[in-house]
């Protein structure tokens, strides 16, 4: 029975995102992985958005807010910023809603996603050497000219759509222990854990980040957002600092139960591992879900777990360490 104590508006609100956005996105399959873990006996879940229209679930979030805005606001075009798959999600959403968009993005951001952005027909823009760079100069521009900004994660209709996943998840397997979300801005996280609290109260939300990016997991530590130092990592789409004042610090604080932060090498091994078992590759921020869970597999014994397979948009530069 859904958590109806007073304040919970987000389940209600994720059940209309669905309900908007349900004929613009794949319902992902969620697969059972149990094998990867022979000898432990529990029910190991993978919730695929890497096949995804766009190959991650930045599209629902970005369907979902391009629905909420006016015919008026949509005829002007909108400005979004993003490091890959948030610019993958408003180009297509754009292109499908006969949209005009622009994505700021910065010099760190491979040239193939950047490629694949205006491939479905939006304008690039590049602004500074940090995702942060490009989300204070996309939302500066929208300021200036008017236009809506969409935020990758500090936008609660961007929140909602991503928590869209969780809907799914829930009819596909209604009986969840544990579910491992990486983490970036906290977007996925924060959508994903609020209608679970919502509808599952029961489940566990693992928030999993990369050692060398743990920008929102420090942020909540302290309580706001802070500058954190950051390292290369191969979970390029998690990687970045925040914009001030954003949504999800507090979200996220409801939401979290749990809390693991993985090493580069984990991150990798959990990579060649799907790789090799299945097949198929999964990009690193999704690795970062799968390698929390791995470090901590005991702990979950006996019962059912699913980590949100978020991506496959790999760089050229990570898929050659992978492969």
């Amino acid at each position: 029975m859904p958590d109806q104590s007073p304040g919970n508006e987000w389940g209600p609100r994720i059940l209309r995102a669905q309900e908007e956005i349900r004929s613009s996105v794949i319902e992902t399959l969620c697969d059972d992985a149990s094998d990867l873990v022979p000898g432990l006996p529990l029910h190991l879940l993978f919730k695929r958005e890497d096949l995804q229209h766009t190959g991650s679930f930045k599209l629902r979030g970005a369907t979902n807010k391009l629905l909420s805005i006016t015919p008026q606001e949509r005829a002007a075009g909108v400005i979004a910023a993003s490091n890959g798959n948030h610019g993958l999600g408003i180009a297509a959403a754009a292109k499908s809603l006969g949209v005009h968009a622009e994505v700021y993005v910065s010099s760190h951001v491979s040239p193939a996603k950047t490629k694949r952005i205006e491939d479905l027909g939006a304008v690039i823009r590049r602004a500074g050497s940090d995702p942060l760079d490009a989300e204070l100069a996309g939302r500066a521009a929208a300021v200036e000219s008017g236009k809506v900004f969409i935020s990758p994660y500090n936008d609660p209709d961007v929140m909602a759509g991503q928590g869209t996943l969780a809907v799914e998840l829930l009819r596909q397997a209604p009986k969840i222990d544990a579910v491992f979300v990486a983490v970036g801005g906290g977007g996925l996280i924060g959508g994903v854990g609020a209608y679970l609290k919502w509808a599952s109260p029961r489940t566990q939300i693992v928030g999993c980040w990369p050692e060398n990016s743990p920008v929102l997991y420090e942020s909540i530590k302290a309580g706001r957002i802070i500058d954190v130092s950051e390292q290369p990592t191969l979970s390029e789409s998690t990687a970045g600092g925040l914009e001030p004042g954003t949504i999800t610090l507090d979200v996220c604080r409801n939401v979290i139960d749990r809390s693991v932060l993985v090493q580069e090498d984990e991150i990798l091994t959990a990579m060649r591992l799907v790789q090799k078992q299945r097949g198929w590759l999964m990009e690193g921020a999704a690795a970062v879900a799968l390698a929390a869970f791995l470090k901590h597999a005991d702990d979950y014994a006996g019962k059912t777990v699913a980590i949100i397979i978020c991506g496959g948009n790999l760089s050229p530069e990570v898929l050659r360490r992978v492969t």
